[in-house]
């Protein structure tokens, strides 16, 4: 987003400097998944909203850089959670220094985003981010409750999504009017355009997991599937497959066992059902309702980068 390339260069100009420690294996190992952490959405989100808010100023750096603390240290956790080996094709940090050392760098790092919270001095911005945070935690552990689990509802899938991965987006786009003094119609909208964005972008994530576009972004096929995770491809697939697809989903999903060529046989599924074409149109409508969030503000150059973003993680899946 070219529009906040200057403040963005700033932000992980933050980031560094806030990520040193007299602990040399916190700057190493948060580096590591820092600089593979692709290309600061939630922060750029920060970043072009309080552009669109009018805000002058340089808080949004420091709060842009708390924003991707507590992003970074969700996936540190998560990936001990899950056990994963790789991120973004990268061995994740718990393979290279184990467990122990990445939650506590996790740790480390939503401590680092309270302290910056608590510097800009806001105590709205510091209940939007700490609300975010309680909520991205329960959203953990309700995904750890639905894990394995092929017969949840669809919309018990969408509440662990909004908690796990829409209530940063919501908030990372809500503080850009809060720092802009807007009123709560905007601070409203905005929550509303990054959670409905979020929404959307888990959706395409969870199902570019099944396709071979994966490998455009540097990530492996088939890990949700190798870990048992119940996105929404697999639950659509689930629901119109025949007892013998049902029986399917069950052993490797519900039950774990995982034989050669299930995978392979879990892709044919998926198209024979158009789990993943429906889940991508699922998409679509939440990314719809995120420019609807969008409406009361007037147009500009920043307004077109937001409605870019949408059009851009909805795309990913092509």
């Amino acid at each position: 987003m070219q529009l906040v390339g200057d403040d963005l260069s700033k932000v992980n100009h933050a980031i560094l400097d806030r990520m040193d420690s007299r602990a040399p294996l916190i700057p190493q190992l948060a580096g590591h998944i820092i600089a593979s952490g692709g290309k600061r959405l939630r922060p750029m989100l920060t970043l072009a909203c309080s552009r669109l808010c009018g805000y002058v100023g340089e808080r949004q750096i420091g709060l842009a850089a708390a924003v991707e603390f507590i992003h970074t240290a969700s996936l540190l956790h998560d990936d001990v959670v899950d056990e994963s080996d790789l991120r973004r094709g990268d061995a994740t940090a718990n393979v290279l220094w184990g467990n122990q050392p990445s939650v506590l760098v996790g740790d480390f790092l939503f401590s680092r985003a309270f302290q910056i919270m608590v510097a800009d001095g806001s105590l709205e911005v510091l209940r939007v981010l700490a609300n975010a945070s309680a909520v991205i935690a329960e959203g953990e552990v309700m995904q750890l409750e639905t894990m394995n689990n092929v017969e949840i509802p669809e919309e018990k899938y969408l509440e662990v999504i909004s908690a796990k991965t829409a209530a940063l987006f919501a908030a990372a786009c809500r503080i850009g009017a809060v720092i802009a003094g807007r009123g709560y119609v905007e601070e409203d909208a905005l929550e509303s355009f990054g959670r409905n964005l979020g929404i959307a972008f888990q959706l395409i994530d969870d199902t570019l997991d099944y396709s071979a576009q994966q490998a455009t972004f540097g990530k492996t096929v088939g890990d949700d599937f190798r870990e048992g995770k119940v996105t929404l491809p697999v639950l659509l697939a689930f629901r119109r497959g025949d007892d013998e697809a049902r029986a399917f989903w069950r052993r490797c999903i519900g039950d774990g066992k995982q034989n050669d060529g299930d995978l392979d046989r879990a892709i044919t599924y998926l198209h024979q059902h158009d789990a993943l074409h429906d889940s991508i149109e699922r998409a679509r409508h939440y990314g719809a309702m995120a420019r609807d969030g969008l409406g009361i503000f007037p147009d500009g150059e920043a307004k077109r980068a937001l409605t870019d973003v949408v059009d851009f993680c909805i795309e990913r899946a092509y």
